[in-house]
């Protein structure tokens, strides 16, 4: 996944601001990524919840990550259809997936703010007044997420402990509960200043995308930049196929045999410590919670969840000797230093 951002040039940007400052908030982009057809019904949810805000965004950016059929279709379904805000539907310019396509849209965007939401969750009425609260009240936030909540396809498993519901992309237990700062925003639900995503030289990994742009901001201005608001709310769907052991299994395993090499390519932008303090709650807190309730099912959750972090474990020893044997893929990262968002070109993301 490789990318050149075009910044914006002069003209755009002071009409942009002129247009924020009038309004006395920041000017959003909404970015939703679409890929198969198989989610179509979700797809036209989230774009009608975008148009249902409370604050509507300036513009609503649609891409379409190499499907070209569903890109006709999409701009079949949006081109006539004149209720505002619009629908523009672009294609992923990019070799890669998922952090190529959001690269694409933040391209485009003509917004202050740049918010992301996945084609298969729907955003609360409120999502981005909430989301801007954050970023008119503190100049030094740069990036803000929310908690992505589940809705399921099929009852949840009772076996599923909650400190995994990251597995299928949700807030899980030992999220914050209240307004903090963070280093890990959730890619269904989050936000950026336009400006820092192109200092940072935009998404630069397709599978850990969020975690890798929330890390590279976070280490550039501060700890007080990236804030995670479980008070900004969208739905995310869960399909049955997420609610498996074998799905289980393989995201805790391969999700962090892959953040080896994404933290490798963070350089000092990196840090497990995040990952170490899930690992002792989950252990320390967790597992004794629910052997606690003296239940079959407190039982089976502890169980998996004793699994889910024997897996990521040796899914992390996997990616180090990968990566020790000189095995692992090339490093994904391609980027610039950037000292003027103007003036200057900036390469990001990474090869897939």
């Amino acid at each position: 996944m490789t990318s050149t951002l075009r910044p914006r040039n002069r003209e755009e940007i002071s009409r942009h601001a002129a247009s924020a400052t009038s309004r006395q908030m920041p000017s959003v982009s909404a970015v939703v990524c679409a890929y198969t057809f198989a989610r179509w019904g979700l797809l036209c949810a989230a774009i009608e919840s975008l148009r249902a805000q409370t604050v509507v965004p300036h513009e609503i950016i649609l891409c379409i990550d190499h499907n070209p059929e569903l890109a006709r279709w999409c701009r079949d379904r949006w081109s006539c259809d004149t209720t505002p805000p619009a629908v523009r539907v672009v294609e992923n310019r990019y070799p890669g997936r998922l952090g190529s396509s959001r690269n694409t849209a933040v391209e485009l965007a003509t917004g202050d703010i740049v918010a992301f939401l996945d084609d298969d969750a729907r955003a609360h009425h409120s999502w981005l007044q909430d989301l801007l609260a954050s970023y008119a009240s503190d100049p030094r936030c740069m990036a803000v997420g929310g908690a992505p909540v589940p809705h399921f396809d099929v009852p949840r498993p009772a076996w599923f402990p909650f400190e995994f519901d990251w597995v299928f992309g949700c807030a899980y237990r030992g999220v914050p509960m209240q307004r903090s700062k963070t280093r890990r925003l959730i890619g269904a639900n989050m936000s950026a200043r336009r400006s820092a995503i192109v200092a940072v030289g935009g998404f630069h990994s397709d599978d850990h995308d969020d975690m890798d742009l929330s890390h590279r901001i976070a280490h550039r201005y501060g700890g007080e930049a990236v804030i995670f608001d479980p008070a900004v709310r969208v739905t995310h769907h869960v399909s049955r196929d997420r609610l498996t052991w074998a799905y289980f299994w393989r995201r805790c395993f391969h999700v962090n045999k892959g953040k080896v090499l994404a933290f490798r390519d963070m350089e000092d932008a990196g840090s497990l410590i995040a990952e170490s303090l899930f690992a002792a709650r989950t252990i320390g807190v967790g597992v004794p919670r629910y052997l606690a309730t003296g239940t079959r099912y407190g039982l089976l959750r502890a169980l998996a969840a004793v699994a889910g972090i024997t897996l990521a474990a040796a899914g992390h020893v996997a990616g180090r000797v990968k990566l020790a044997l000189g095995r692992a893929e090339a490093s994904r990262t391609v980027g610039l230093a950037i000292v003027d968002e103007v003036d200057l070109p900036i390469s990001r993301a990474a090869a897939r």
